[in-house]
């Protein structure tokens, strides 16, 4: 069976939240904000696959997200950036945005492209330290990615 048109939801990965935390020594009394940046969320991208010839495998899977950017960490450690998501599909595939009917791409050659960027992730509490501030007790959470249909 032949298919030329198919509607799928893709979400790209939301970045993790930065960490508030303190650092904590036996000697020492007040060690300041050590908290970590969280991770970048995944993209999702499309690659032209010349193996494939229609569109038959997104009428049983619509929706599509990429994994979410992990947490900061204690001791300054930022959190793990998600993998990208990558979606094959035949050459001369066009992407469309079914809200406004715009064009977002057109898969012709062999060059991927980004059609949903993951959020950034969040600045921890040692960012925020400065000589009037030095014990901040926030951080920043990650931004969430893009959604289209």
């Amino acid at each position: 069976m032949f298919v030329d048109t198919a509607t799928i939801k893709i979400k790209a990965g939301d970045g993790g939240n930065g960490a508030v935390s303190f650092h904590r020594e036996k000697y020492v009394a007040a060690g300041g904000p050590d908290g970590g940046d969280g991770g970048r969320g995944g993209n999702v991208i499309f690659l032209v696959d010349t193996n494939l010839s229609t569109l038959a495998d997104f009428r049983y899977k619509r929706k599509y997200t990429a994994q979410n950017g992990e947490n900061g960490r204690a001791g300054r450690s930022s959190g793990k950036s998600a993998p990208d998501l990558i979606i094959r599909v035949p050459r001369g595939t066009l992407i469309r945005d079914t809200e406004t009917g715009r064009l977002l791409a057109d898969l012709s050659d062999d060059q991927p492209v980004i059609i949903a960027k993951g959020g950034k992730g969040g600045w921890g509490n040692i960012h925020f330290a400065t000589p009037t501030r030095q014990v901040p007790r926030f951080a920043k959470p990650g931004t969430p990615g893009e959604e289209l249909e």
